[in-house]
């Protein structure tokens, strides 16, 4: 038995010996579950501690953004405080292209909201596939904008939002067109002031964070970064009301007078402020802004032309202040004509021996001329030099040009002779304003602006104050039933001014079918308040003085400035004051 028991028990440890042994598999496992434990509690670590800095920063780029706060730009007011330019809030449609995608059925249903062409709008997605941003429409009014919001929520259209811009308005239209100028769709200067002081306008955006759900909307402002700042208002020189009796009176001539263009300018006497500065043709800046025949030029500084006879007052006082003409002094302008080498300087007509305030009555060239070359060349140059002939006026504005004054040293007789009726010499519609500025405040000439002085400046002589008074009595006779400018006179005032008559050079020398008409005056001429010269472009329906096409101009527009600005009337109005005249009109 126990030998038995003894078999069974060596068996038994055989088999025990011959069964497999899984304790390796065991720990193998149990080393597995280890490891993955450490692993995991080491991610955690790794995340929670190590890269918290770094995932937050990841996630936060999900959802949290950085947008830009636009700056409100500045106005711009007339010299009353009238608004001429301002900013409205206006909402762009932007997406993301990613976000969208480009299932046909949304975007047709976007398309229709936004008012545009769907094949349009799913070009400029496949354009733009690969970045994060782009806008759908831009400038929409608010409400437009959350009705297009609206159409996306409800059609489960993902990435559209709505960011908010500023667009500028011009209340005026067309009537500051050329001053203001316009800006472009990101509120940037392009022309007129708007350019000339855009940093000034514009401001400095702002920045701060936002939180931005699975549409790009912001639902929630998180961080304040850096406050916009507004750009400064900028008050110009420029009376709405006289802006627009200027606008309407000129457009009227060019209109009436079949003209290609025209410009006009009217000054503060005392001062130098620019009160108006109108041109034609015109634009509206709210709407077409092309250049198609030049109609975004600011004429009246930009377009140079020769100023004819309204340059003979300044020779007249040039020779009254160095002594080589006196007031009474009378001028030899027999037969009419005269010769300077192989050049003729000729008048209208015989005018025979006349005074100085008849050489500028009857806008003599025959006289003008024979003045100025009984002056020295660097004498007649220096004083149109002062005048500010040859320079820019300085007033900042963009392409503001200086004009053409030929040194003296290079002058013939004949160019100093035909220097002294406007020929041979280049100015703007805004330098004859200024230059007739100083003939108007006593011999100094104040410096135009188009901003509002609330100081006074100093202004340059250039005449003698009591020689200017003299011109002033003497171009009061211009205006008069002999002179060459009788519709020019205002009702109830002294006006001195003087037109002129400028034939243009062409390719083939000086024209006689293409004319400047010009008129440039003051009133009241005893102590004048305001400046004004008005230049019309190719007249071509019949008429083509200075006398009968600036000339109204001038008129209708210095009466309504007279008015509004409550100056005393110095003459008694007379009840049967023609409104027109005919005969030699210049």
């Amino acid at each position: 038995m126990a030998a038995k028991r003894d078999k069974r028990a060596r068996q038994a440890r055989r088999q025990e010996k011959a069964l497999p042994s899984y304790a390796g598999r065991r720990y193998t496992v149990l080393g597995i579950f280890v490891l993955a434990g450490a692993a995991l509690i080491w991610r955690a670590v790794d995340q929670q501690i190590l890269e918290k800095d770094f995932l937050q920063s990841e996630g936060a780029d999900r959802y949290i953004a950085r947008v830009d706060v636009p700056a409100h730009r500045g106005l711009i007011t007339d010299r009353r405080g009238d608004v001429l330019a301002l900013s409205t809030p206006v909402d762009s449609i932007a997406a993301n292209p990613r976000v969208l995608g480009s299932d046909t059925r949304q975007l047709v249903v976007l398309a229709k909201a936004l008012r545009i062409d769907p094949e349009g709008l799913r070009a400029r997605l496949a354009r733009y596939s690969q970045r994060h941003f782009v806008y759908l429409k831009r400038r929409m009014p608010p409400a437009e904008a959350a009705h297009v919001l609206q159409v996306a929520k409800a059609n489960d259209i993902n990435g559209v939002h709505v960011e908010r811009e500023y667009k500028r308005y011009y209340p005026a239209g067309e009537v500051f067109a050329h001053v203001l100028g316009f800006t472009d769709v990101d509120d940037f200067g392009q022309e007129g002031l708007e350019l000339a002081f855009d940093p000034d306008l514009r401001g400095e955006p702002g920045a701060k964070r936002v939180m931005r759900d699975g549409r790009r909307q912001v639902v929630d402002d998180i961080e304040n970064i850096k406050s916009p700042r507004a750009g400064n208002h900028l008050a110009l020189s420029i009376d709405q009301r006289l802006q627009f009796i200027a606008y309407r009176e000129l457009k009227t001539a060019v209109k009436r007078n079949r003209a290609k263009s025209g410009s006009a300018v009217l000054l503060d006497a005392q001062t130098g402020e620019i009160l108006a500065l109108v041109n034609q043709p015109s634009f509206n800046p709210n709407g077409d802004r092309s250049n198609r025949a030049g109609r975004l030029r600011n004429r009246a500084l930009t377009d140079v032309f020769e100023p004819g006879s309204t340059m003979k007052p300044f020779t007249v006082a040039a020779a009254l202040d160095k002594g080589t003409i006196h007031a009474d002094s009378m001028i030899d302008t027999a037969p009419g004509y005269y010769y300077l080498g192989r050049s003729q300087v000729k008048d209208s007509k015989n005018l025979g021996m006349i005074d100085v305030a008849t050489v500028l009555r009857r806008s003599s060239n025959v006289g003008a001329s024979r003045i100025a070359l009984g002056l020295e060349k660097r004498d007649l140059w220096r004083v149109m030099q002062q005048l500010g002939f040859g320079s820019q006026v300085g007033t900042g504005f963009p392409g503001e040009v200086a004009g053409q004054l030929s040194d003296y040293q290079r002058w013939a007789q004949i160019d100093q002779a035909t220097l002294s009726f406007g020929y041979g010499i280049s100015v703007t519609t805004l330098q004859l304003a200024q230059a007739y500025g100083a003939l108007a405040n006593d011999g100094v000439l104040m410096p135009a602006t188009l901003l509002k002085r609330d100081a006074p400046v100093k202004g340059r002589r250039v005449f003698n104050a009591q020689n200017t008074r003299h011109i002033r009595r003497m171009l009061e006779s211009v205006v008069g039933d002999e002179g060459t400018a009788p519709q020019a006179a205002v009702p109830g005032y002294r006006v001195a001014g003087k037109t002129g008559t400028v034939k243009k050079f062409g390719p083939n020398g000086y024209s006689d079918a293409r004319y400047l008409s010009l008129f440039a005056g003051m009133a009241p001429a005893e102590k004048p308040r305001f400046v004004m010269a008005v230049m019309i472009n190719e007249p071509q329906a019949g008429k083509y003085y200075g006398g009968s096409v600036a000339g109204p101009v001038f008129s209708a527009v210095m009466a309504e400035a007279l008015r509004l600005l409550n100056v005393t009337p110095d003459v008694a109005i007379d009840p049967a004051l023609r409104v027109a005249h005919s005969g030699e009109n210049r």
